[in-house]
């Protein structure tokens, strides 16, 4: 595999930089074991699933809240 500097990147078309760091992104999420958490996030999602489990109906449909998001609200 050929090697490519950081100049070289970001010379790239924003398009390309976007698909690059997209196809960077997948390759991550596809082993998400090897992700470490500090402590102070693992707290904060223990946290978060705890209350979600204590009351489901505060929580959100991942379709809502990404409408949410793409309206900025």
């Amino acid at each position: 595999m050929k090697q490519i500097s950081v100049a070289e990147i970001l010379r790239l078309p924003v398009s390309e930089r976007i698909r690059l760091v997209e196809t960077i992104w997948n390759s991550i999420a596809e082993v998400p074991e090897t992700v470490e958490l500090s402590d102070a996030h693992r707290a904060e999602l223990d946290r978060r699933l705890a209350a979600y489990e204590k009351d489901p109906s505060l929580g959100s449909p991942w379709p809502e809240v990404r409408s949410r998001i793409s309206r900025g609200k």
